[in-house]
């Protein structure tokens, strides 16, 4: 199980943004936010130009396997305001996408979520859609 994980100068600089703005008045939310400091701050923070290409970044389309009973999930890594469970857009917020973020391709983690310890591989990272203008 990899431990390292790759964040883009340009994502970390959005994610801190986001932990140190973030109202914190309800319990679960600090638990998330420090959760996502906490993965910001063990980070590897690379020049964009240097991050592995199949690494989950903000905007990565991403592919996993549960390890307990093989359910593969496809999901896209995006900001709170862009969510959108019936698309398959994840929030960073959510605690698996909190979890995943700046694993690559191959690696295999373990996060805790509301249903409980999960144990996931990283299958596939599809390239990220960078959204010009906007500073993504």
């Amino acid at each position: 199980m990899n431990n390292r994980i790759y964040i883009s100068e340009r994502d970390a600089k959005r994610i801190k943004a986001l932990v140190d703005t973030a109202p914190r008045v309800d319990p679960r939310t600090r638990e998330y936010m420090a959760r996502l400091e906490a993965e910001l701050n063990r980070a590897k923070i690379v020049p964009e130009d240097k991050l592995p290409h199949d690494v989950i970044t903000l905007n990565s389309q991403v592919e996993l396997e549960d390890l307990s009973d093989g359910e593969i999930m496809n999901y896209v890594l995006v900001f709170p305001e862009e969510a959108d469970a019936s698309e398959g857009k994840i929030s960073i917020l959510a605690p698996l996408g909190t979890g995943m973020l700046g694993y690559q391709a191959g690696d295999e983690f373990s996060w805790e979520t509301p249903g409980g310890k999960v144990r996931l591989k990283v299958r596939k990272v599809a390239p990220r859609e960078v959204k010009a203008g906007l500073g993504l």
